[in-house]
């Protein structure tokens, strides 16, 4: 269960994890576009995991990776981004949403 502090701190990170996607996407991962799903961050807000949505060209595990690649210079834009709301820039792991995925799954399997 998420304190209400926490889910403030997610929607902060979520938010500016996309602006920093957005500004360096066309670079990363040329026809490919990305997306902040879900962002959890710990208890101390020391650590955060990040799940993405990748529609595009690439597919999602080569984007991840690619992601994770460029994790130090996304928690450094972070720091500067929200360097005055929180005291501590949280280190960073991405991981593929695959909601979609799941979801679809069980839809298939209930019409059957």
């Amino acid at each position: 269960m998420s304190s209400i502090r926490q889910q403030k701190v997610a929607r902060l990170l979520q938010k500016e994890i996309s602006q920093i996607f957005h500004l360096n996407g066309a670079n990363w991962f040329p026809g490919t576009m990305v997306t902040v799903t879900v962002v959890r961050p710990s208890p101390d807000f020391s650590f955060a995991k990040v799940y993405l949505s990748v529609f595009g060209k690439m597919e999602p595990k080569e984007c991840v990776d690619l992601i994770s690649a460029h994790s130090k210079m996304v928690r450094g834009e972070l720091g500067k981004r929200i360097g005055k709301q929180l005291r501590i820039t949280p280190e960073v792991a991405f991981y593929v949403d695959d909601s979609l995925d799941y979801a679809e799954e069980i839809e298939k399997i209930l019409k059957e």
